[in-house]
């Protein structure tokens, strides 16, 4: 079965195998699906029952003319109907989208949706990938890819928000000012396929901009947000020219009746749609919670519902992922075949809790054996499947020409500078300006005078039980730039032996060093504050100045911060007092109340319902 099952990836070019092919290879069982992107809380179970009981007549009759099915969705969505298309799924809405409107050239970030990329190539058009850096997140700077789309003379531009696989987001008005600068290009996609399940902003979506504008079109789909990709419908939405142009090309029953009968079940099931947007967001952050526990896992910001995650040093991508499917019966997208990605990085989509513990167990059983927090095996021997630096390879000699070199970085993975590196050395001077940079507790204890210093706090400080987490989900270090290029090996290390060891100083740093110890210890002296685990806010800071004894008192017993407004305290169990997790770096700090919607939400109003 392993062997098979690794032969399906390996023909799937930048997609992956069917569920169908997977269960036909597995005694016609499914594995738990954490590669396919859906909603796994709509349709509720009975709306599959409904559908179940109306089958005999769903695949017995035709369905309704598109236009007919289309002026349905758009009475929910408010909508009107001279300015939406209606697509057997995204891909045929690309399809013709890049035979209609994509004349000579096309940009796009890279990694994302490998449509993006196949589609224009394979009618001839020259397709320009703008690198999104994995030193920086892989966040996307406008400013930066607006320079890349001048540069590269690119007549159609696309950006996709959020971005799969990395689950990138920009805001509303940096999309709209994306659009202001290049309002002269043929054409600009904006493919807010996952941005329902997005929660960083009120309204995010650029439809109302889209319908006024001459050269956008916002790419929809139904597919994922309702859990639903074997119906294969989506839609998008421009200016009547435009949406009218690709209308015309469709065929007149290209939507099938599967997909009429849920469009047409939709007004019935506004409040369940809109609670199941919820638990994926709720789900979403505790998974990033769970899965940034592991050693050397790096778990990068997420807004769509799923996380992009980097596998510790000498993880080999098509290993765990064939391990965790013959062992554990677990699926997860491996995006070596991704350009711009290797096979370090897989995508995981966001699921319920029951699930997540299983995904969490066989990744510690894969990558750690036994010995949890262990360094990583070397798992990668042998196997004849890595294609992701092929991919980036291509990337920069044929497509991005004097683009940056990314082989080269992800090889090398340079350390920062001195000034820069944490964890490593102590530095002379404490480092300003890093909000959220969380002090190791052996030279905060030091600097205590002998009396405060708390009695469970020895120094040098013991190994820590618990791991550290990965650079990128630290609160406050993924927004550094040129943080993630840290060495690997650093990740690889437990808490214990990533704690800066004071190296040998030369007679001026040692003095200067004394001086800043001596400053502390009159301040301390003066005001005495208790050791805390992690960097507290400001209104943190006050609140525990206001709690502390007069000097003669005995020292406090070390405490863990209060959080600031909005932060740490998501109302979920494990979560309160942990600071951020990584999904929260960017986006909302904790789910909203579960919403209480009357009736379907209109396109442009969803997300106010949501939060």
């Amino acid at each position: 079965m392993a062997d098979n099952v690794a032969s399906l990836f390996r023909g799937t070019a930048a997609h992956s195998p069917s569920m169908a092919a997977l269960a036909r290879e597995s005694d016609g069982v499914g594995p738990i699906d954490f590669c396919i992107p859906c909603n796994p809380y709509f349709p509720t179970p009975g709306m599959f029952d409904e559908l179940a009981g109306r089958l005999r007549e769903i695949i017995t009759y035709y369905p309704s003319s598109a236009d007919t099915i289309t002026a349905e969705l758009c009475a929910l969505l408010q909508l009107p109907p001279s300015c939406v298309a209606m697509g057997n799924g995204s891909t045929e809405l690309i399809t013709w989208i890049d035979h209609l409107l994509v004349r000579e050239s096309l940009a796009i970030p890279v990694p994302t949706f490998g449509r993006w990329t196949d589609q224009p190539m394979e009618t001839g058009k020259r397709v320009d990938m703008f690198p999104l850096m994995e030193s920086n997140g892989f966040a996307l700077d406008p400013a930066q890819y607006i320079e890349f789309i001048r540069a590269r003379g690119t007549r159609v531009a696309v950006i996709c928000n959020p971005n799969n696989p990395d689950g990138g987001f920009l805001s509303r008005r940096a999309v709209v000012n994306f659009m202001d600068q290049l309002q002269d290009l043929d054409l600009i996609v904006i493919d807010e396929s996952f941005l329902e399940f997005a929660d960083a902003e009120s309204d995010p979506s650029v439809v109302e901009e889209a319908v006024l504008r001459p050269n956008v079109i916002v790419l929809r789909s139904l597919g994922k947000n309702f859990g639903l990709h074997g119906i294969r419908f989506g839609y998008l939405v421009a200016n009547p020219a435009l949406a009218g142009k690709i209308r015309s090309m469709l065929p007149k029953w290209n939507l099938n009746s599967f997909a009429e009968t849920v469009v047409f079940m939709l007004k019935e099931h506004g409040a369940e749609y809109m609670e199941s947007l919820h638990l994926v967001r709720r789900d979403r952050l505790d998974m990033a919670r769970q899965l940034s526990a592991l050693p050397g896992l790096t778990v990068y910001p997420s807004q769509g519902n799923f996380l992009f995650v980097r596998l510790p040093v000498g993880a080999e991508g098509t290993v765990v992922r064939d391990r965790l499917l013959s062992e554990h019966r677990i699926l997860v997208r491996e995006c070596g075949n991704k350009i711009g990605s290797s096979s370090r990085f897989l995508r995981l989509v966001v699921r319920p809790e029951t699930d997540v513990r299983r995904l969490v167990s066989g990744m510690e059983q894969v990558l750690y054996g036994s010995r949890r927090g262990a360094a990583v095996p070397e798992l990668g021997t042998g196997t004849s499947y890595s294609s992701g630096t092929a991919a980036v390879d291509r990337l920069i000699s044929e497509t991005n020409g004097v683009g940056m070199p990314l082989a080269a970085q992800a090889a090398a993975m340079p350390s920062l500078p001195p000034a820069q590196t944490w964890p490593g050395p102590a530095p002379a001077q404490a480092p300003t300006g890093m909000p959220g940079l969380v002090p190791a507790p052996a030279p905060a204890a030091a600097m205590m005078p002998p009396q405060q210093q708390p009695a469970r706090m020895p120094a040098p400080a013991p190994p820590l039980q618990q791991p550290m987490p990965a650079v990128a989900q630290m609160p406050g270090v993924a927004q550094m730039p040129g943080v993630a290029q840290m060495q690997p090996a650093a990740q690889m290390q437990p808490a214990a032996q990533m704690m800066p060891q004071a190296p040998p100083m030369s007679a001026v740093a040692q003095m200067a060093q004394m001086a800043q110890t001596a400053q502390a210890q009159a301040q301390r002296q003066q005001a005495p504050i208790p050791a805390v685990a992690q960097a507290p806010s400001p209104a943190a800071q006050a609140q525990a100045r206001s709690m502390q004894p007069p000097p003669q008192a005995p020292a406090m017993p070390a405490m863990a911060p209060a959080p600031a407004a909005g932060l740490g305290q998501t109302g979920m169990p494990g979560l309160r007092n942990r600071g951020l997790t990584a999904a929260q770096v960017r986006g909302r700090t904790e789910p909203e109340p579960a919403p209480q919607p009357t009736g379907w939400p209109a396109a442009g109003a969803m997300y106010n319902q949501v939060g």
